[in-house]
């Protein structure tokens, strides 16, 4: 199945590792601002999206969505909420993760947003990659140097975490203590995270 790529507006650094994740068949959304990794990623918008208060519309013979200035959504809400409208169950954001704060959250609450939907969801940047650990367990290949687990969205409990040098059985994450920051998979082990209630944020750590 295509994957939809939704590309914001944050500084991306490293385009040579984000355009080697990216495959040939993927749908991309560029959103606003996004625009301007268009010539680092090489690759052209499938869909072009947002409110154009940080980028010019470029007026391409492209489909273009154009959204009132005014809205609930952000323009990277709405174009995953278009995605899933058009059948899109896997995704990869990219330029979502940056010097804004409050919109980087936001952005990471998507990847809760589309767990919640079923959907499969992973946001890269220059330095890690983030999804949920949900309903199925995840894994680290021990090319990650690091991993940190985040309970950023309630209970969270069951946690079991193996082949680690901070091994977990059956804990629980809470939002006050971050008991799962800087794990590492065992050397030549690839570690594995499973939650039996509720979800936690899995960074897998490419540098530091």
């Amino acid at each position: 199945m295509t994957r939809c790529v939704i590309v914001g507006g944050a500084a991306i650094g490293d385009y040579e590792t984000v355009r080697a994740a990216l495959k040939k068949d993927d749908y991309l959304i560029y959103c606003d601002c996004g625009l301007k990794h268009r010539e680092g990623l090489m690759r052209e918008p499938s869909l072009i999206i947002g409110d154009f208060d940080s980028h010019e519309n470029p007026h391409a013979e492209i489909e273009t969505i154009v959204l009132p200035h005014e809205k609930d959504d952000t323009d990277t809400v709405f174009a995953v909420k278009e995605a899933v409208k058009r059948g899109f169950a896997d995704f990869l954001l990219i330029g979502v993760v940056g010097n804004r704060l409050d919109h980087t959250l936001g952005n990471v609450a998507i990847l809760e947003m589309l767990d919640n939907m079923g959907k499969k969801a992973v946001i890269l940047d220059d330095y890690s990659e983030m999804e949920i650990v949900g309903r199925e367990p995840k894994y680290i290949e021990d090319r990650f140097p690091y991993f940190s687990l985040l309970n950023i969205y309630g209970v969270a409990r069951g946690i079991t975490v193996k082949d680690a040098y901070y091994p977990l059985e059956n804990a629980e994450l809470t939002t006050e203590f971050p008991l799962g920051i800087s794990n590492e998979p065992l050397k030549g082990k690839t570690a594995s995270v499973s939650v039996g209630e509720g979800h936690v944020l899995l960074i897998r750590v490419r540098k530091g």
